[in-house]
């Protein structure tokens, strides 16, 4: 049976690296980036860690939800690779069409998620100011530490694995 994986956290904590080492896991499957859905705003775009972009940030994560779950319902395991808080969580599962899900969330410190913003060539979102916002907003919100994934170390991998061993077990689901 298909899942849907949400891997999400502040810029700069590991999203991307993580996304299609646990995507391999799984055939078929298909790692959905959550920023290709913003830029499909073309005219009237608010940067999205303002307040003022709580209803386009609602509305592109729904976007985004329908489609991870239209590949999911269509057989694929798809592995959701954004920033995606617990405060737009339950629109984006209701946008979905699915029952459940499983969120993981990185939570680095903010000095590693920020050398890792400074460090980035050809990436999209590079502003450290904004970086630090949105960790605050991770970090000041009421996840479930059930579905924070400690980032071990520099191996990507090793974070891979705790995540899908928590996903297996279901500790990740959500609502739960």
């Amino acid at each position: 049976m298909a899942d849907l994986l949400v891997v999400t956290g502040p810029p700069g904590a590991g999203k991307s690296t993580l996304a299609p080492l646990v995507s391999a896991e799984f055939t078929p499957a298909a790692v959905v980036p959550g920023d290709g859905f913003f830029a499909f705003w073309t005219r009237g775009y608010v940067e999205p860690w303002l307040p003022e972009a709580h209803q386009q940030n609602e509305v592109v994560l729904r976007a985004a939800g329908a489609a991870a779950g239209t590949f999911v319902r269509g057989g694929c395991t798809v592995v959701y690779d954004g920033v995606l808080g617990p405060w737009l969580l339950p629109a984006f599962l209701e946008a979905s069409g699915l029952p459940r899900l499983s969120y993981a969330v990185l939570l680095p410190s903010l000095e590693r998620c920020l050398d890792q913003v400074r460090a980035r060539t050809g990436h999209g979102f590079t502003d450290p100011a904004a970086a630090a916002h949105l960790h605050a907003d991770f970090t000041g919100a009421e996840v479930d530490p059930r579905h924070v994934v400690p980032v071990a170390g520099e191996d990507p991998r090793e974070t891979a694995r705790t995540l899908l061993t928590r996903h297996r077990t279901g500790a990740l689901t959500y609502p739960g």
